[in-house]
């Protein structure tokens, strides 16, 4: 009986903590500084790579988080410093990119997705937490003319950053 007992709460502590850490938000689970390169796509094809920061933090008020993303690019340096906001949801958010631009983000599992239109143009965002890496990707096309029940997009340009924890 001892024995029994003896091999069923190492599989009870495994249980608990990854109850603990599925119950933390998306936001919460990629706390931390990630590090990376980002490839650009263009028809398939590498264009461009840049190194970028991502930096998360949890904000000064509840439920909100500081997400600031750096491009340490030589030729054109870039910092987007958003803040990222608990929606209506426990899976929603709401990413502010300032000025009164406003992305919706839903969260399944480990993956948060943006879908949105600007200037004719589609997009989808995601990150998506996968073990020790967080990987970042957008895609950008245009409505392909000519549907009637169902509306085509292209999907010319890609972008794709798989980041890691760093110190």
């Amino acid at each position: 009986m001892k024995k029994r007992n003896f091999l069923l709460l190492p599989l009870v502590l495994v249980l608990v903590s990854l109850h603990t850490a599925w119950s933390q938000s998306f936001p919460d689970r990629v706390i931390g500084q990630w590090t990376g390169i980002m490839h650009m796509y263009k028809d398939g094809n590498v264009r461009d790579s840049v190194k970028i920061r991502l930096k998360v933090v949890r904000g000064a008020t509840a439920n909100t988080w500081s997400w600031k993303t750096e491009y340490l690019s030589e030729k054109m340096p870039m910092t987007k410093d958003y803040t990222l906001k608990q929606g209506e949801s426990s899976s929603t958010y709401l990413l502010d990119e300032g000025g009164g631009i406003v992305l919706q983000d839903y969260q399944f599992g480990n993956k948060l997705y943006s879908v949105f239109e600007t200037h004719d143009v589609l997009l989808t965002s995601t990150y998506e937490l996968r073990g020790e890496e967080l990987v970042f990707e957008v895609t950008s096309g245009k409505k392909i003319p000519g549907g009637t029940e169902v509306i085509n997009f292209t999907v010319q340009f890609l972008q794709r950053a798989v980041l890691r924890r760093s110190p």
